[in-house]
């Protein structure tokens, strides 16, 4: 007898059905004959993923947790299938020393629903061997904060702790944005349009950074991973020197036509692209991750004109929709999505005994209905946000069940925690 056995489900790849069972919240059996537990889910012919896996939120926790927090967070990405989340350190105080890790560390073990991991700010590098202890994901570099000679200084560093661990990137070139920015924010004809902001932070300004951003990881053997990328040609950098990267929804789906309907709403950093640079779903391939830079602000900070509202979209609720929508539409293949969403983000972030559904590996599931359709509803979402461009957007395809070592934690939008 097992503790859990899923029957009458189906496997990405895999023909007829199976029965995975469950012990001490592990994988323990995977068979096409049946099993017995002492609790037992007919998953009646639906799908089972790996639990979905976001190597890129931003939960503002602590210092700006009327925009979103660890619990809420993490209860949005269990709505929308994830099991395992990675936090960025931009937060008030940033998370760039051992302290602000620590504290931030034992906040979200006492908060989040969900199992997760923390990038790191960069600083000292004394003080980054010892954040090492803590286990960060990342490094994370926002190089548009920073001066060319104090990112030399940053990637050297980096590449000299112990381990060679992951950096991952921030790409835009500041002083191309702030060149566009002076120009285009006095152009009376122009400053006043939500689009205007997407020519000044240009396709220009990303792709010269990820140029940038390969030659020093280059010049000191870092282990370069570029977050949030939106443009071909930045794709096509990142592919021709072996570079990870990541996907936004936001950014494959939209292009920046989008600003004449939704203003601000969906002013984002990078900003979404013209049609001619932008990234698109037909990109995403087998070695492709997904990452959804869920970044929730208040309402009155996404309506504060084009220079000032706060750049931000949250998408954790939506995302795995939104690509089942293309799957059913024949834009991206099935085989695909275990892929981007968990097992290319477990390797690439080093994610023991996650992001695949084996023997043995924790049982972190998420069960899809294929052909559930709905309309996104910002009410029934458990984000902070009050705001979201695919609010009222039809889908086809939808998690229906979230599991978290073992245990249901989502079933059908309602939360078990």
């Amino acid at each position: 007898m097992f503790d859990l056995v899923l029957k009458n489900l189906k496997l990405v790849g895999e023909s007829g059905e199976f029965f995975i069972a469950i012990n001490d919240g592990k994988i323990a059996k995977i068979s096409k004959t049946p099993l017995h537990g002492d609790k037992e889910i007919n998953i009646n012919g639906q799908y089972v993923l790996p639990g979905l896996i976001d190597p890129h939120v931003h939960f503002r926790d602590p210092g700006l947790t009327y925009k979103e927090d660890f619990r809420t967070g993490s209860m949005a990405a269990a709505n929308g299938g994830f099991t395992f989340v990675m936090d960025m350190p931009n937060t008030i105080p940033k998370t760039n020393t051992y302290k602000a890790f620590k504290d931030k560390l034992e906040m979200a073990k006492s908060k989040s629903v969900i199992n997760f991991g923390l990038h790191s700010g960069h600083s000292s590098f004394e003080e980054m061997e010892k954040i090492l202890d803590l286990g960060p994901m990342s490094f994370k570099v926002f190089m548009d904060l920073e001066s060319d000679e104090e990112l030399d200084r940053i990637f050297k560093d980096i590449s000299q702790l112990n381990g060679n661990p992951i950096l991952t990137v921030h790409a835009e070139k500041q002083s191309i944005v702030r060149e566009n920015i002076e120009k285009l924010s006095s152009d009376d004809d122009l400053k006043d349009f939500a689009k205007t902001y997407s020519y000044a932070r240009s396709a220009e300004s990303e792709i010269e950074s990820i140029k940038q951003a390969i030659q020093l990881s280059k010049k000191y053997g870092n282990d370069l991973h570029i977050c949030h990328l939106s443009t071909k040609e930045g794709m096509e950098l990142a592919k021709s020197n072996d570079v990870s990267y990541e996907f936004t929804p936001h950014h494959l789906l939209f292009d920046n036509s989008y600003f004449d309907e939704f203003g601000t709403i969906i002013k984002t950093n990078p900003p979404l692209r013209e049609t001619k640079d932008k990234v698109n779903v037909c990109d995403i391939d087998s070695d492709s991750m997904m990452g959804t830079d869920h970044a929730p602000h208040s309402l009155e900070e996404k309506n504060r004109g084009v220079w000032d509202s706060s750049p931000g979209i949250p998408s954790l609720e939506t995302v795995l929709s939104l690509m089942l929508t293309e799957v059913n539409k024949s834009n991206l293949d099935f085989s695909l999505i275990p892929k981007i969403f968990s097992e290319n983000v477990a390797k690439r972030f080093n994610l023991s005994g996650k992001g695949f559904i084996r023997e043995n590996y924790d049982a972190d599931l998420v069960v899809v209905d294929l052909n559930k359709k709905g309309t996104f509803d910002i009410e029934n979402f458990y984000t902070k946000a009050e705001y979201s461009p695919f609010d009222g957007m039809e889908y086809e395809g939808a998690a229906t069940m979230t599991i978290l070592g073992g245990e249901v934690i989502m079933e059908n939008n309602d939360l078990y925690i």
